[in-house]
């Protein structure tokens, strides 16, 4: 099934959405946005884990990549690889590189048009476009296992076109029904729904997280707490997210989540006389998570709360930052104010059907799932009220809050042959740009997946999203 808990995660500013415009590919989903697709949610799996597995795989272990950056004469097209991973007992280090070629093949292919007669000064001209620091990325990762249940992890990358580098660390700690996460970055790098990136220069937060129970029931609670304004790049975008404005944000959210088979043709119960024989590899799931075909509902109901502690507005209209890296950009419009408390309802209802056992390599597995989010039960109510006082009395007061509006997500998997699988994961929303309250399509990720049948439940996901215009291949372990 689509992961439902996306719902209560959005809420919450430690969502990760895969992005290749970070050598880490994480960044951060946009605090009580719309959930995103299961298909954007980032791996579990630290990238140069990540990279390790897959330089085994692609030639001379070179990862290709599509990260857009504000600089057009760059280009979007990036290769990557892991140029060092030593590992001890209780730590581990990992050294990303990342290369963009297209700036400088297109640099050579002019220098050598308009030179002639190729002599020294040229050479020493193409040296000077290969050592152009803008082409490349460093990334430095660490992980220190302080005990048995803690660890931490730092991250440090620098890209050579920015004047300032990016900085994680990120504290775990396992309780017996409980995650706790302390968690620093500066600067931190949000999505917005639209695609529209927003990079907070410092945000800290505090997490405590319960594990899902056997009735369903699951909260969690947390400190967040934002510094500096918000800078959108790349864009000029016009209203800051208010969750991003600096200030303090205690929240709290639980949330009750239930499912129910109408069908499911589950493996028969092996004897123990039988455990102890070898299955044969083609009768096998290439997933784990797959083998099961079946026809099922979910849903899962929740709410929050939350208190905000300064930092009570935003500007709008952005202006070109004239301080800092170019393509950024920051707000200078009128005042927009943030509540100091607010609760809200939320909730995602789903529906999965998937025929065939992703055991035999052709035919032998189609499946759909859809989620239907509704992201604030409150503006959903007043969204509504606002659609009858359109439609009876023909009249508009205000703009509606885009979380009136329910966001429909369809994914769509298809076996080619073997462990190969091809997906695509659409969003719907019915706020139309035409005021026609249809449904439209907001984003489309298509996806090409190879699963590993020895991990069980491990797979080399290629992506790529058409909104964001950007996408990379992540190693995924027991994930949708």
């Amino acid at each position: 099934m689509a992961n439902l808990r996306l719902a209560m995660d959005a809420a919450f500013w430690d969502l990760n959405v895969a992005s290749s415009r970070t050598l880490d590919g994480v960044v951060r989903s946009v605090a009580g946005e719309p959930a995103p697709s299961s298909t954007e949610r980032a791996s579990r799996t630290v990238r140069p884990q990540q990279l390790s597995f897959l330089r085994q795989v692609f030639p001379l272990g070179i990862i290709p990549c599509v990260a857009p950056t504000p600089y057009k004469d760059i280009g979007s097209f990036a290769l990557q690889s892991l140029l060092l991973s030593p590992a001890f007992s209780q730590m581990w280090f990992g050294l990303v590189g990342q290369f963009r070629p297209w700036k400088l093949i297109s640099s050579i292919k002019k220098e050598i048009a308009s030179t002639d007669d190729m002599d020294l000064s040229s050479f020493r001209d193409i040296g000077k476009h290969i050592l152009d620091k803008s082409l490349y990325a460093l990334g430095f990762f660490s992980q220190l296992s302080l005990t048995d249940d803690t660890s931490l992890l730092f991250n440090v990358e620098r890209h050579g076109e920015r004047k300032s580098a990016r900085s994680k660390a990120i504290l775990f700690h396992k309780l017996p029904n409980h995650d706790v996460t302390l968690e620093a970055a500066w600067p931190e790098l949000y999505v917005e729904r639209n695609g529209t990136y927003w990079e907070v220069p410092s945000s800290a937060s505090l997490d405590v997280s319960s594990l899902i129970s056997e009735n369903g029931f699951r909260y969690r609670f947390g400190l967040h707490k934002n510094s500096g304004n918000p800078e959108a790049i790349g864009s000029s975008h016009s209203d800051v997210p208010l969750s991003l404005m600096p200030g303090i944000c205690a929240k709290a959210a639980f949330s009750v989540e239930k499912s129910r088979d109408f069908w499911r043709e589950s493996e028969e119960p092996v004897s123990q006389e039988r455990k102890s024989e070898k299955k044969p590899a083609w009768l096998i799931s290439y997933d784990k998570q797959l083998k099961d075909p079946h026809a099922a509902v979910s849903a899962i109901i929740g709410g929050t709360c939350e208190v905000w502690f300064g930092g009570n507005g935003n500007k709008g209209t952005s202006s070109k930052d004239q301080t800092g890296d170019e393509g950024i950009h920051r707000s200078s419009s009128p005042l927009r104010n943030r509540n100091h408390f607010n609760m809200d309802l939320f909730g995602s209802f789903g529906c999965s059907f998937q025929r065939g056992k992703f055991t035999y390599d052709f035919n032998d597995l189609t499946r759909v799932d859809a989620r239907l989010d509704v992201s604030s039960a409150s503006a959903l109510l007043k969204g509504f009220a606002h659609l009858v006082s359109a439609t009876f009395k023909g009249q508009v007061q205000g703009e509606v809050n885009p979380l009136a509006y329910p966001r429909l997500n369809v994914i769509l998997q298809q076996q080619i042959a073997g462990p190969i699988l091809f997906r695509v994961d659409t969003r719907f929303s019915f706020s139309s740009p035409s005021s026609s309250h249809l449904p439209h399509v907001e984003d489309v990720i298509y996806g090409l997946s190879y699963s590993l049948r020895m991990l069980q439940s491990g797979k080399f996901l290629a992506w790529y999203s058409a909104k964001r215009k950007e996408g990379m291949v992540e190693l995924r372990f027991f994930e949708f």
